[in-house]
């Protein structure tokens, strides 16, 4: 039995053109093997390209609907001749279904494509192809595009997650980039999160005029990304007559975190130990970011003021490898007594080195 290309869209055979795209831009997103680490979603992502070629062309879609995948194939199933009437047709896909992806969006990286020139292509399922509203990990923050318009941009960072801004067409500016930072906890970029931004803006009617619209831009921050990462989203500021809509641009930001300090992808904690166990040794239990505890045996050493302990792979995952995380390190907090009797600094005086 051939593949029945309807079904692997999820659409009805009478479907539109339009709604035949918008399948495959949420499908496509959805599956593409750089953001979806299942073992099934290489092989998924080739059939929902295979689908889409075949379905968005009329000629082999005409083809299709009459004979099936076999008439694809050049021959008309239980009888003779070619599938389209005579003339020699065949169709097989290339099975470059990356190939497919970057002819739709304009490119052939998943988070590259929601940055295409064409609006209609933005936010096919989300920023980055992210979870819908009911995502627990998420922010709701409100901003208006009225009180912010017209805040300064600056270049945008080795790490900004844009493309180039367009080039300005029939001689209209654009309006200056709108900033907002969006602080995000250790634990967000050990995890990776989704984080949602309501913005109010206005935008032009079909008359002219304009309206206020309030609209959620959903963010996926991963894992391991470093503070001043930029996320852009194209042309979501006010619509005016004569210009093209600013650009929105979220900043991460680390929120201050009451355990642990971070350090590129090290975090630092803090260990309060007294002046016996510094001198003498103790089991210190060090806190992680996952919840569990470590058991940190000193006995057998001194603890200095400046002694830092170092437990691999239990930092932050790196940006551009986030199977690796750096370390935890661990400084000391030494609390000296307030004040000592006298037969007390006797008994230290004789056993203290000089």
């Amino acid at each position: 039995m051939g593949k029945d290309y309807y079904k692997i869209l999820g659409i009805a055979r009478n479907a539109t053109d339009d709604e035949i795209k918008k399948a495959y831009r949420k499908l496509a997103l959805k599956y593409h093997p750089d953001k979806n680490k299942a073992a099934s979603a290489e092989e998924r992502f080739k059939e929902i390209a295979e689908a889409y070629e075949v379905l968005s062309d009329k000629k082999k879609r005409d083809i299709f609907d009459k004979y099936g995948e076999e008439g694809l194939n050049g021959g008309i199933p239980g009888g003779g001749g070619n599938a389209d009437g005579g003339q020699n047709f065949t169709y097989q896909f290339h099975g470059d279904p990356r190939a497919t992806f970057a002819q739709f969006f304009g490119s052939s990286d998943p988070f590259g494509a929601f940055f295409s020139d064409d609006p209609n292509r933005l936010f096919g399922g989300g920023m980055f192809g992210g979870p819908g509203m009911d995502d627990e990990n998420d922010v709701f923050s409100h901003i208006n595009m009225g009180q912010r318009q017209g805040m300064g941009g600056g270049a945008f960072r080795s790490q900004s997650f844009n493309v180039h801004q367009p080039q300005n067409r029939k001689g209209r500016q654009q309006d200056p980039p709108i900033e907002h930072d969006l602080y995000v906890t250790l634990e967000d970029i050990e995890k990776g999160c989704v984080k949602k931004m309501k913005i109010s803006r206005n935008i032009m009617t079909p008359d002219g005029s304009q309206r206020k619209e309030e609209k959620v831009l959903n963010i996926t921050v991963k894992p391991g990304w470093k503070a001043g990462t930029k996320i852009t989203f194209q042309r979501e500021g006010d619509q005016v007559p004569g210009k093209i809509p600013a650009d929105i641009i979220f900043i991460i930001r680390d929120k201050p975190h009451v355990t642990f300090k971070r350090e590129g992808s090290d975090i630092r904690y803090s260990a309060k130990i007294t002046l016996k166990q510094a001198l003498c040794g103790a089991t210190i239990r060090v806190p992680t970011l996952s919840s569990e505890t470590i058991a940190l045996n000193t006995a057998g050493e001194v603890i200095k003021p400046n002694t830092v302990k170092r437990i691999q792979g239990k930092g932050l995952p790196f940006p551009k490898e986030p199977s690796r995380k750096g370390d935890l390190l661990i400084a000391f907090d030494i609390k000296f007594p307030d004040n000592l009797t006298e037969s007390a600094k006797q008994i230290l005086v004789d056993l203290l080195p000089n």
